[in-house]
């Protein structure tokens, strides 16, 4: 590969001799329409009307005349009369005395045929000369550039050698378990004799599984990096093509470009794209898609790890992919990418933050318990933002206010303050929001809250934003009925205040449902129903992603769901009631300060209502 980079740097600049066809083309199209241009401008440039063309013919002004399909007349003038020694007329009708006129006046008569405008030849002679320009292309193509025309076969992988930029597991924070599971074959490819001697057999491919954005590409390249050998990379959607058998030849020319690049790694990403499972749907499947599978799972069996070479594939939807991708042999070994937790996104922040000029006051650690559940690219993202609100800002450093604005922006939409609001829907919109805000200080289960705001967000017209204190996988029962009651709570002080809601309760109303449906069906929190799920997930075959619900019970259970979840709902909604009664002049007092301000966070609403200090548990 190096050699071949040397080459390309040091190749003479083309010469005249290589390029002297196409320069004796260009001349010979160019002498073309020259040729095409004079031979039809011989005519007369005169044109005069035919009644003209009558009385000069009558007067015996005419010496000989060129009929052209009866449709035009360009006539040769005696001694140019008037100065005019020829000129041309159109012929608006049928004459019958025009050839008995002419004879008459003993006037030359030549017949010919309908003359074409240069626009019209060249119209004509143009699918022949593009004809000739695509046979001359290809045969120049199949005999200087190593046949490119017939490649449709060929790999289109991007090969990245030792000679590029490495990427390291240094540069991938967290994921210490995918990365312990690599490390098996960056010390295979390094070593592989280590391996042989004893009589091990490192796995032929590694599926990385994990959602999108959590470092899947990223640690590949990481492997390759590590190991410091070739890295082929390619998209598992560059295989299908709209050419039959194409995917399966590009499939055989990958892996023997790895084969000849060995030790190499061979990344495919979105292996779904080509890996699906095969007949899938009513109609059978894609059979494209499916040759080039079968064509995959064929090299893959034919290969050996002895040859150096690795295949690691990615995918957000393992559970789409074809069996036999996934038996001992193929893919051996499955590594998850699993979403950072509070620690690994402040080591990706800190990665990021790198590149950027930060304030000494910036808390990496507040930043990432501010944003659970995103992924690298999400993180490397919000620095960026950070940093492009702080430009916008005049500012020449990136403050934790800058940080703060990007969160906001990326998880909740671009703030929309010149939208204009009534003052009676903004005070109405701060009634709403309080009323979610103070039910996080009376419920033991609650997250804690962050900030509530009326500015609009999106499609919403306020936000009350709570953040857990540590990243938890599972949920209580407590926690999912307190955020029953919190999503209740705008409702409930809409009605305590005005003894009326409004249209704005309506995705909390819908939030409240779902969870406490999942409640009942799912998760076996009713009392009356116990520990039974009802209605399982199915995900036919056709659909691909959506789901469709089984309702695998009677009507007389599905009357006993209903009450159920209408039994929990009504007791949330009770003890909701009750809270925001108990407390309504802080919900008054919150609400009036949120006009007044807009834009509370947690220390400042504790103030305000003369709460204690919240007692922050240990993050980690």
């Amino acid at each position: 590969m190096q050699n071949n980079n040397k080459n390309q740097q040091k190749r003479p600049p083309v010469s005249f001799e290589k390029n002297r066809f196409a320069f004796i083309f260009t001349i010979l199209l160019v002498a073309l329409f020259l040729f095409l241009l004079l031979f039809n401008g011989n005519g007369p440039s005169i044109e005069l009307p035919y009644s003209t063309f009558v009385q000069y013919l009558e007067q015996g002004y005419i010496e000989s005349v060129t009929i052209y399909d009866y449709k035009e007349i360009h006539a040769l003038t005696k001694s140019g009369v008037g100065g005019i020694s020829s000129f041309k007329s159109k012929i608006p009708y049928p004459d019958e005395e025009l050839m008995s006129l002419l004879r008459e006046k003993g006037v030359a008569v030549q017949g010919a045929g309908s003359r074409m405008s240069p626009l019209t030849i060249i119209l004509n002679s143009l699918p022949w000369v593009l004809g000739f320009i695509f046979i001359w292309f290809m045969f120049r193509q199949v005999q200087g550039n190593g046949n490119k025309a017939f490649s449709f076969g060929k790999s289109r992988a991007k090969l990245y050698s030792d000679t590029d930029k490495k990427v390291t597991f240094e540069d991938v924070a967290g994921q210490k378990e995918a990365k312990y599971e690599l490390e098996e074959i960056v010390d295979f490819l390094k070593n592989p004799g280590k391996f042989t001697k004893i009589g091990a057999r490192i796995p032929k491919g590694v599926l990385l599984v994990g959602m999108p954005g959590t470092g899947k590409t990223l640690l590949a390249k990481a492997v390759a990096g590590e190991a410091e050998v070739n890295y082929f990379h390619m998209s598992g959607s560059d295989f299908v093509e709209m050419f039959v058998g194409v995917g399966a030849s590009r499939v055989r020319d990958l892996f023997e470009q790895g084969r000849k690049n060995a030790p190499a790694i061979i990344f495919i990403d979105e292996l779904d794209a080509v890996g699906r499972t095969r007949g899938a749907g009513y109609g059978g499947g894609h059979d494209e898609r499916e040759q080039t599978l079968n064509q995959m799972l064929v090299e893959m069996d034919g290969f050996d790890t002895k040859d150096g070479v690795i295949i690691l594939a990615a995918t957000n939807r393992p559970d789409v992919l074809d069996p036999a991708l996934l038996r001992p042999g193929r893919f051996d070994r499955q590594v998850v990418i699993d979403m950072p937790d509070i620690q690994e996104r402040e080591a990706i922040l800190k990665i990021h933050a790198r590149k950027v000029s930060l304030d000494l006051g910036v808390d990496l650690q507040r930043i990432a318990r501010a944003t659970p559940g995103t992924s690298g690219a999400d993180l490397e993202n919000l620095v960026n933002e950070a940093a492009l609100f702080a430009v916008r800002n005049g500012k020449k450093i990136v403050e934790l206010s800058d940080f703060e604005s990007a969160r906001d922006k990326i998880l909740l939409g671009v703030a929309r303050k010149s939208k204009i609001i009534t003052p009676e829907e903004k005070l109405s919109t701060a009634y709403h929001e309080s009323g979610h805000a103070l039910l996080h200080y009376y419920l033991e289960y609650a997250d804690p809250l962050h900030k509530v705001t009326v500015i609009p967000h999106g499609q919403a017209l306020g936000l009350a934003i709570s953040l857990p204190e540590k990243d938890e996988y599972t949920k209580s029962r407590g926690w999912i009925v307190d955020r029953i009651k919190i999503a209740m709570g705008g409702y409930v002080a809409e009605k305590l205040i005005y003894n009326q809601t409004t249209t704005g309760t309506k995705k909390d109303i819908e939030q409240a449902t779902t969870l406490v449906r999942r409640m009942v069906v799912e998760w076996g929190m009713s009392e009356e129903l116990g520990f039974v799920a009802f209605g399982q997930e199915e995900e036919p075959i056709f659909l691909g992603k959506e789901i469709a619900r089984h309702k695998d019970y009677s009507e007389e259970t599905a009357k006993k769901i209903d009450m159920e979840m209408d039994r929990i709902l009504r007791s949330c909604m009770e003890a909701t009631t009750k809270i925001l009664t108990d407390h309504r002049d802080q919900l008054e007092t919150l609400a009036k300060a949120l006009v007044r301000e807009e834009t509370l966070d947690d220390e400042q609403i504790r103030e305000l209502l003369d709460l204690p200090e919240r007692v922050k548990r240990d993050l980690i």
